[in-house]
């Protein structure tokens, strides 16, 4: 789902404000106004267009740091098609693997954007695992997403660890209250509630139940799909 810009920039905005009364380095900046997506970025994905929320996030001047919930942080435009290789366990999905943009890095596990189609808009999670089939919807959209983060915040679920690392960290969800744990860059995931997801969000089980022979079979798509953008 894309969002109404107003929303993602109200939601953004929100989670800055928790996440500096936690106690996160994030000065505040001017707004920045919207740029364009680099042409390249079209053709690595495949498609023809890139939704103003997603150019408005990148157009945004973030302090290179890792700002997000366990030590996340945003990923920027792709330079080239090596930026494939982060959907390598992008198996099952409802949608076609390359039509989406790798866009939040977190240490085990990574969260895309998708680029069209009717799922356009929302954010998908891959758990950093050579044996783990998680494709799996984190969140419907940006906006969601920043939001539960923000009551996670607020829930002190999410508190700022300073002494060594300097960033926020995700705390037990077991007592997340209407909170969404997917949302959440933890894993591995309990495995009810991922498999209740992915059921919901149309994720083909019969491939994630034996992954591996259609992981190998992606991994030779994102070969492919590389060389003919001229990489390999």
């Amino acid at each position: 789902m894309l969002d109404d810009l107003r929303v993602l920039r109200d939601a953004v905005r929100g989670y800055r404000l928790a996440a500096t009364a936690a106690g996160l380095d994030w000065p505040d900046q001017d707004e920045s106004p919207t740029g364009q997506a680099p042409d390249v970025v079209h053709r690595i994905f495949g498609v023809d267009h890139i939704a103003e929320q997603l150019t408005w996030l990148q157009s945004q001047r973030w302090p290179e740091r890792r700002l997000l919930p366990n030590g996340g942080w945003l990923m920027s435009w792709p330079e080239g098609p090596d930026v494939l290789d982060y959907l390598w366990l992008a198996i099952g999905t409802p949608f076609p693997w390359r039509q989406q943009l790798p866009l939040f890095h977190f240490e085990y596990a990574i969260f895309t954007f998708v680029l069209a189609g009717e799922h356009e808009g929302e954010i998908w999670r891959y758990e950093i695992s050579p044996d783990a089939w998680d494709s799996v919807r984190a969140a419907t959209s940006l906006a969601t997403l920043f939001d539960q983060w923000t009551r996670g915040i607020e829930a002190g679920l999410i508190v700022y660890e300073g002494e060594y690392n300097e960033w926020l960290q995700v705390e037990d969800l077991g007592s997340a209250q209407g909170l969404d744990p997917l949302a959440f860059p933890v894993a591995p995931v309990e495995e009810t509630l991922l498999r209740a997801r992915q059921r919901e969000c149309g994720v083909n089980m019969a491939i994630v139940e034996d992954g591996f022979p259609y992981n190998e079979e992606l991994s030779d798509a994102i070969d492919a799909a590389k060389a003919s953008l001229g990489s390999a």
